[in-house]
């Protein structure tokens, strides 16, 4: 089988968790710290503070900004769910947002027309590691006085002209699950320029109160106050050990991972029926995943099945938000539904080889060709 995705680790994932476990220091503590202040060096941000996913980033990053019930949030439609719930869980409305059929990405020519007087922030999400269209997006949250919130999840490394998605925003929050381009099994990080904010996410991040470290550091005890609510959110040492191995082969990774987008670029072109993921020429596409568009004639789904069982492991792309029944949405997003509907994840990870590339797009043709 060829999987969709797969990490890529080495010995150094294995010193590392092994210099924490020796250490005797587990839970969130200095590990953390110099994850942190790695990822905040590679992206050129002031701030960075590790969660447990990106969906406790996000609602941290929420938090931060004030929003509550009663506030409405614009959200990019084509995205994980995590991205709405993060709203809900503030007691806020999402609000979504169409996306565009080529990039995937937030349309931002949709946005005015869904501002009311109880929007206060706009999640654009850089999907599947290609940025949006962040001027566009700061000028219309400048105009209105509205927070942006970068879901840059899949897009550690990627840029926007020369600016690291998730640092032009307000705040960008970043996913370390095991799909995406680095991994800590399962991990999120806040990022920030604002120190205001980096201090509140911090305090929603650990119960409202001092890390363990921080107090175990000092030079007298103090015992914590919980003057307001606060969750559990904290990433652990080991997860940090994994993350800073990771962040040795993030440009490795990335390069790879783009020479390999080039070569099913190019092999698909070759191939009816399927169209490969498009490109804005001012950004840097790290590409988490490689995301097709198959003809509307072709079931995508039984697609899916039959290149199973040719050892091919596919996957749809993401999920189209407003027609998804917890959320209750009045929106119409149709290309947003389209790309549900019709978007195919092709395999892509560090160690693919081009000549497995090759057999998936034989097999894509000849099953194309049969349905």
């Amino acid at each position: 089988m060829i999987p969709l995705f797969r990490p890529y680790f080495d010995s150094e994932e294995l010193y590392e968790i092994k210099e924490v476990l020796d250490s005797g220091w587990v839970s969130q503590g200095p590990k953390v710290k110099e994850f942190e202040n790695k990822v905040a060096d590679y992206i050129g941000a002031k701030y960075a503070i590790a969660v447990t996913n990106c969906t406790a980033a996000l609602h941290v990053s929420l938090l931060s900004l004030g929003i509550s019930t009663g506030d409405e949030v614009l959200v990019a439609d084509y995205t994980f769910p995590a991205t709405g719930h993060s709203v809900l869980y503030c007691g806020a409305k999402p609000i979504f947002v169409d996306v565009d059929l080529s990039t995937y990405n937030i349309n931002s020519d949709k946005i005015e027309e869904k501002i009311t007087e109880n929007t206060k922030a706009i999640i654009p999400v850089h999907t599947f590691g290609q940025p949006a269209e962040m001027d566009k997006i700061m000028k219309i949250a400048h105009d209105y006085n509205l927070k942006v919130v970068e879901d840059a999840a899949c897009a550690l490394g990627a840029k926007y002209k020369t600016d690291h998605a998730g640092t032009i925003g307000d705040i960008g929050c970043y996913s370390f699950h095991a799909r995406k381009g680095i991994t800590t099994g399962e991990g999120g990080m806040v990022v920030t320029n604002d120190k205001t904010l980096a201090e509140k996410v911090r305090y929603f991040s650990v119960f409202g109160m001092e890390t363990a470290h921080e107090r175990e550091s000092a030079d007298q005890i103090t015992i914590p106050i919980f003057s307001g609510m606060g969750y559990n959110y904290k990433m652990s040492d080991i997860s940090a050990a994994v993350g800073m191995a990771q962040m040795k082969k993030i440009d490795q990774i990335i390069k790879r991972k783009r020479e390999l987008a080039k070569y099913y670029d190019e092999k698909l072109e070759d191939i009816e029926g399927i169209n490969a993921p498009q490109v804005n020429e001012n950004v840097t596409h790290v590409y988490q995943s490689y995301i097709t568009l198959i003809n509307k004639k072709i079931d995508r789904n039984e697609l899916i099945n039959r290149l199973r069982k040719k050892d091919i492991q596919t996957q749809i792309g993401t999920y189209s938000s407003f027609i998804q029944p917890v959320y209750q949405s009045k929106e119409k997003c149709s290309n947003s539904l389209d790309i549900f509907n019709r978007a195919l994840a092709l395999p892509i990870y560090y160690a693919l080889q081009e000549e497995e590339i090759d057999f998936v797009c034989e097999a894509l043709k000849i099953t194309l060709r049969d349905m």
